[in-house]
């Protein structure tokens, strides 16, 4: 009995140590202006068994990170407008059938370049289509562009990928096997869950608000509305799961239908804190997956790989997004919130390589890029927005200096007067951004009651 106890209470060490450690790196990286997501990953980087050691089993953290990733499914599902939804829904599924295609060819590619297997080609471009629900969300509703129409095609994409997850998998453990590949079971699972998406939408969208029978009882009970909404969007995930579906697909079916009920507003504030709370947890369980070792040994391969896999997926996404008819600027906003590998790429990659369809170089691979890309994917959307906020300014400027001088039918001087002040107004409104920013970083001080230097 005394060293259970003493077992316990290293368990609970562990715990408080963990939480210290991921609360102190996300307030450093809020400091530093940066997403504190980072500060997470990199505490279970530092925390996880190719670290400190502080961390040797992450089963359980990883259980805990996948509930995450379905209760934001949830979340989404309950926040989501179904007009919105419905609107974006088509050219989410061209978006997202162009991604896989583009992730194809990239994998293809490296295959003709390497020693790569067909089957881990295939992989390969699996987990390079796919995008990360956790981090776009949280990046986009950072930037307040959650609930914009960035933010609705972002989740229509997503919420493809999801379902497109399904077939994936399957196929990720059939290519391991050399027994037949159950095409007809596939597209069964496809086309089901495609079905029921379109007839739950169509139902939600021709009727007004679900009005529960028990709504009046519950909806001042906080206790009762936690633990009714986690039950009914865990059921769902698990009757997903068990159909041979993603288990976040069927949460985000949930999310819909208590999102079209009365017990909508009720059921989001209590929700919110635990959705938080788990995502925390997702975080640090990206850490623990990363080999620092790996990462160390072949850290050039990694480097130039995590850096093609963002710089591509962002040049596709973009070009996709245009494509579907969509502005510059959403088309930019949304391609670089998609721009890293997502979680489920994570799944796919253990599936593959339990059944021996990749090996153990490539899977180590995937999944050191694929925390990379995670890890770096805030600061790329940082710097990319900058960059072509400046671009669009300046491009802006130049046209305007050039209907100036094709106005123009005096001497050519009245031309070289246009040029420079084109040049002279990018170089004030440069200055007027400098200003704003050193008034921004005042109040701030102010605010925190820091001296105003």
């Amino acid at each position: 009995m005394e060293a259970e106890a003493v077992g316990h209470a290293a368990g609970l060490v562990e715990v408080a140590f963990v939480t210290v450690v991921a609360v102190t790196a996300g307030l450093l990286l809020m400091r530093l202006r940066l997403p504190p997501m980072i500060g997470f990953i990199l505490a279970g980087m530092a925390l996880g068994p190719t670290g400190l050691g502080v961390i040797r089993n992450s089963e359980n953290v990883s259980a805990l990170a996948e509930m995450g990733v379905v209760v934001l499914l949830f979340f989404i599902g309950m926040e989501i407008s179904l007009k919105a939804f419905i609107q974006t829904l088509k050219p989410a599924l061209q978006i997202a059938g162009g991604q896989l295609c583009a992730a194809m060819a990239i994998a293809f590619a490296l295959m003709a370049v390497s020693s790569a297997t067909l089957a881990e080609a295939i992989i390969l471009g699996f987990i390079i289509a796919l995008s990360s629900t956790v981090v776009a969300m949280k990046m986009l509703a950072e930037i307040g562009e959650l609930r914009t129409d960035v933010g609705r095609i972002t989740v229509g994409v997503l919420i493809a990928q999801d379902i497109a997850v399904v077939p994936m998998l399957i196929l990720a453990t059939a290519l391991g096997d050399p027994g037949e590949i159950g095409w007809g079971l596939i597209s069964l699972k496809i086309v089901g869950a495609v079905a029921v998406l379109a007839l739950l939408l169509r139902y939600l969208g021709r009727r007004g608000k679900l009005r529960p029978a028990f709504a009046a009882a519950v909806e001042d009970n906080v206790e009762i509305l936690v633990l009714g909404s986690l039950a009914f969007c865990l059921a769902a995930a698990a009757i997903s799961g068990v159909a041979g579906l993603s288990p976040a697909y069927g949460a985000f079916i949930a999310g819909l239908i208590v999102g079209s009920s009365t017990l909508r507003g009720r059921v989001i504030p209590v929700i919110e804190p635990i959705q938080s709370l788990l995502l925390v947890v997702f975080f640090l369980s990206i850490g623990l997956l990363i080999d620092l070792s790996f990462i160390v040994e072949e850290w050039r391969l990694v480097l130039i790989a995590s850096v093609f896999v963002i710089v591509a997926k962002t040049v596709f996404n973009v070009l996709l997004i245009r494509m579907a008819g969509l502005p510059h600027r959403t088309a930019m906003e949304a391609g670089l919130s998609m721009a890293q590998i997502g979680e489920f790429s994570f799944i796919i990659a253990a599936a593959a390589f339990a059944s021996d369809a990749i090996g153990d170089d490539v899977y180590r691979l995937a999944i050191a890029v694929t925390a990379v890309t995670l890890l770096v994917s805030p600061a790329w959307m940082s710097v990319m927005r900058m960059i072509d906020n400046e671009a669009r300014f300046g491009i802006a400027e130049f046209r305007r200096a050039l209907a100036e001088i094709s106005s123009e039918r005096g001497p050519a001087a009245r031309g070289v007067h246009a040029v420079e002040d084109w040049a002279h107004r990018l170089n004030i409104r440069r200055r007027a951004l400098r200003r704003a920013i050193r008034r921004r970083r005042h109040a701030g001080r102010v605010e925190e009651g820091r001296p105003a230097v």
